[in-house]
């Protein structure tokens, strides 16, 4: 890229990304010009049909970068999108095919430390926001004027056989590109049914299953919601399930976590159930779920998977005992001290104390 960037006749670098921009970019462009707009997916540019003679706009998703993750995964993410924006310009020059290139995002991967957005850094769910950042709004399955779900993620993304990268978050979320009529709602048991036509070349379609229950345990006294499982099924005939691990809630919240995936890494785990599971690699990053309950078509109060004991918690607490046994053990052998109870007399005999005392 940056080779592209100094070979270019000219160029330009913005340091920020603006979401409310970028929403509006591809209408945008598409207005102002009489363009052939053509979606990338197997990247190979020499197969499109091209006509040089006239506007072309081409639309290449890149692989996001996940943050939170160890820094190897980060760079190897951008060697591979790097490798993915050299192939590209490479078939248009190899045509050719004179072009420009625009290099933007959804979202901005940070977050600016300036004082005035200090109050932004902190963690915020969807249930406490008063002004909502977030470029999109939550998928919603209704039932007449009842909405009975609420699922929202600001990355989903599959990996198929860890070479097949599908990322279905701009078809769920922005363009609603998903079919979710086989959803399923009731008082008990909650079915969020995902399906896409066509996600990437070579997968003809894709389903995948959320499945939810509402239980009553005596333990609490009270009724938990629960992801149970999540089901992948590929053209009809492969079927993936995974089990789920640290995703409840009671039934009045929503469930919300950070990073949700089939990586050790993540604080909620999906776990291959059969072997078919295990070739697909899973990554959801701030998942918000809600199948029960919900009021006003909005989350209810986030129900968050980082548990309050924290490891810097624990660290804390085992510390703060040791010193606490530290300071008792002293005052204790303090206490055993005892002073004299007769003294040497100066100007009389020499005290002697019996071998016994």
């Amino acid at each position: 890229l940056q080779e592209i960037l100094q070979s270019s006749p000219s160029s330009l670098v913005l340091p920020a990304v603006d979401c409310e921009a970028t929403k509006y970019l591809l209408s945008f462009l598409q207005e102002s010009g009489d363009w052939k707009l053509t979606n990338v997916t197997n990247l190979n540019v020499s197969q499109l049909e091209m006509n040089a003679s006239e506007g072309n706009l081409l639309v290449v998703q890149l692989q996001p970068l996940v943050s939170g993750l160890k820094e190897i995964s980060t760079l190897e993410a951008i060697a591979e999108n790097d490798k993915i924006i050299r192939k590209v310009t490479m078939d248009l020059q190899e045509r050719g095919i004179h072009f420009s290139v625009i290099f933007t995002a959804a979202r901005p991967s940070r977050i600016s430390r300036r004082t005035n957005v200090v109050a932004e850094l902190r963690r915020q769910l969807m249930a406490t926001e008063e002004e909502d950042d977030l470029s999109y709004p939550p998928l919603n399955m209704t039932t007449g004027n009842y909405t009975c779900i609420l699922f929202y993620a600001s990355n989903f993304s599959l990996k198929a056989n860890s070479s097949v990268f599908v990322d279905l978050t701009n078809a769920t979320f922005v363009t609603q590109n998903v079919d979710i009529s086989a959803s399923e709602c009731s008082d008990s048991n909650t079915t969020l049914s995902l399906k896409y036509t066509k996600p990437v070349n070579g997968i003809s379609s894709l389903e995948i299953r959320f499945l939810m229950t509402n239980k009553f345990y005596e333990g609490s006294a009270r009724q938990w919601s629960t992801l149970d499982s999540v089901e992948i099924i590929q053209d009809g005939e492969k079927f993936a399930k995974f089990n789920v691990s640290v995703i409840s809630a009671p039934a009045e919240y929503s469930f919300h976590c950070q990073l949700v995936g089939t990586s050790n890494l993540y604080p909620a785990r999906l776990v291959p159930a059969n072997n078919e599971a295990k070739n697909w690699d899973v990554f959801i990053s701030r998942l918000q779920i809600q199948g029960f309950n919900i009021e006003n078509n909005q989350f209810s109060y986030a129900s968050d998977c980082t548990g309050f004991f924290t490891p810097v918690i624990w660290m804390g607490l085992v510390t703060s005992v040791i010193l606490l046994w530290i300071l008792t053990y002293g005052i204790h052998m303090i206490m055993q001290l005892t002073t004299n109870s007769r003294f040497d007399d100066p100007k009389g005999p020499a005290l002697s104390v019996p071998q016994a005392e």
